[in-house]
């Protein structure tokens, strides 16, 4: 911390904790019970200045013992009436000691506007790396999207090796596919979604899935998948791409070097995976992440049946076709795992899609193209481009290909100082996107402006307008051509083509 405040990550890792108060009665002390018959069953929330909230349902089964690393399977209806007053815990994870974790998390909380509907439905994938995160950190409270008359949903899925490892080398073929577990979550929490949220008054003809960072990837790698589509209509992406998922050769080798360290370290063989204590699951996995040669080993696969192939290859060919995107990123996205300066050496701890060898042949091309730059910022720019920047374009340019339409922006709205000054970096859209400005931002009149335009035009996108919101100009429909980009700053503009001489460094890389 610096003179006495918390920094933006610092508050962010705060946050999660102030959640799990949340789940008491403090902050919602004034609030009356909402009770609420839906398919599912009778729920016992909370009603609170206009708005109805109802935590910790259960969308699935939960994921243990003999269902450990297996399918989701849909939950059974209740009887009586559910306290839903309540988050559920999280996923399991590591390095959060205080944040209460289960592996029985596939639960989702709802806040609702009072009245029939319909209203649309706005359903946000928490990021996190695919191995960390929760559906009730502070900044997902969706209070004030209920308030503009949109039904927000926030979902939970298994994370890390519970999720996002293919179980299948290591304990045969009732196993195939357990590397898209994750994704199977939110198909099922979205296909509970579709049967359920008309109860809330949510529209289940119009749903918008979204997310950011791990959220924005699982939300874009949906987009690909088949089983998925009949389950929403539109998407936001911010901070994504589809690319974090591995050919199948690659998850088995991904399994098998785990199985491995599991061996090594427990002493157990893999089937002594299925009634091991989670947490020692846990404790091989961090091992695993940091000794791994790649980055973000645990991941999705391309696994013939769910996923049959790159999810942006489906997307071109149409599997959106008719949906709307909105869709972009930050300008400094890799300032926030780079920085602050001194920005340190690019390893491959840092980069999400290529070996360290391939990125720096493209590096070395930046030199040419920003030769006034310096080398910290080549860096980040760099970085940026590879894990979520080029990733997005990707997308973009196969949603419009496949007959789909959207709107593309970069965010280049920074802080004015502290440890991030002058950097539009990772995370930072989400505060702004949610209305919710840095409690002690270094400059509080232009970061709520920001936060109100970000989040008014999300509202009108989720509603199925086109994004718009006073102070900033007409945002155009995304050509692949031209490319107009609505640039997100202090003083917003819409350019076209931008980044272009960059954009082509990355043909046929990524």
């Amino acid at each position: 911390m610096q003179s006495g405040k918390i920094s933006r990550r610092e508050f962010l890792a705060y946050s999660s904790l102030a959640a799990l108060t949340w789940s008491g009665r403090g902050l919602f002390a004034a609030a009356t019970p909402a009770v609420l018959q839906a398919p599912c069953g009778t729920l016992r929330g909370e009603s609170s200045d206009g708005v109805r909230i109802f935590r910790g349902v259960p969308f699935a089964e939960p994921p243990v013992e003999v269902l450990r690393f297996k399918p989701t399977m849909k939950a059974r209806p209740w009887q009586g009436e559910r306290d839903a007053t309540r988050f559920a815990a999280a996923a399991m994870q590591p390095e959060r000691p205080r944040l209460q974790q289960s592996e029985d998390c596939l639960y989702l909380n709802v806040w609702a506007p009072e009245g029939k509907g319909p209203f649309p439905v706005y359903v946000w994938i928490h990021g996190g790396g695919f191995t960390a995160g929760t559906s009730f950190d502070a900044v997902q409270d969706g209070a004030k999207f209920a308030r503009e008359g949109i039904v927000c949903v926030t979902v939970a899925y298994r994370l890390g090796v519970f999720g996002f490892l293919d179980m299948e080398p290591l304990l045969g073929a009732e196993y195939a596919g357990s590397g898209n577990n994750a994704v199977r979550d939110l198909i099922a929490a979205l296909s509970w979604i579709k049967d359920n949220i008309e109860a809330f008054g949510g529209d289940p003809a119009r749903v918008t899935v979204g997310g950011e960072s791990a959220g924005a990837k699982l939300t874009d790698i949906l987009m690909g998948v088949p089983l998925a589509q009949p389950l929403f209509h539109q998407m936001i992406s911010e901070s994504g791409g589809a690319e974090r998922i591995w050919p199948q050769p690659d998850a088995a080798t991904v399994a098998k070097g785990f199985g491995e360290l599991w061996q090594t370290q427990t002493g157990n063989n893999a089937a002594g995976m299925l009634a091991a204590p989670a947490a020692e699951l846990i404790a091989t996995q961090k091992k695993f992440m940091k000794e791994w040669p790649r980055h973000f080993p645990l991941r999705t696969e391309m696994d013939s049946t769910l996923i049959p192939q790159l999810p942006v290859k489906t997307i071109g060919e149409g599997s959106t076709r008719g949906k709307r995107l909105l869709i972009g990123t930050n300008r400094d996205e890799s300032a926030f795992f780079l920085g602050p300066h001194p920005v340190k050496e690019v390893a491959p701890a840092n980069l999400g899609n290529l070996p360290l060898a391939r990125f720096n042949e493209v590096f070395e091309q930046y030199k040419k193209i920003y030769p006034q730059m310096p080398v910290e910022q080549l860096r980040i720019r760099a970085v940026t481009a590879e894990e979520y920047w080029i990733p997005s374009m990707r997308v973009v340019d196969a949603h419009v290909h496949g007959g789909g339409k959207a709107w593309m922006y970069r965010m280049d709205f920074s802080e004015t100082n502290g440890r991030f000054k002058g950097e539009s970096y990772h995370s930072l859209d989400v505060w702004l996107a949610w209305d919710k400005p840095h409690p002690e931002a270094a400059n509080p009149a232009a970061e709520a402006t920001m936060a109100t335009q970000m989040f008014t035009a999300w509202c009108a996108f989720i509603r199925g307008e086109t994004p718009a919101a006073g102070g900033l100009p007409a945002w155009p429909e995304y050509r692949s051509d031209t490319r107009p980009t609505m640039i997100l700053d202090t003083q917003s503009r819409v350019e076209q083509q931008p980044q272009e001489a960059e954009l082509r460094l990355w043909d046929g890389v990524l």
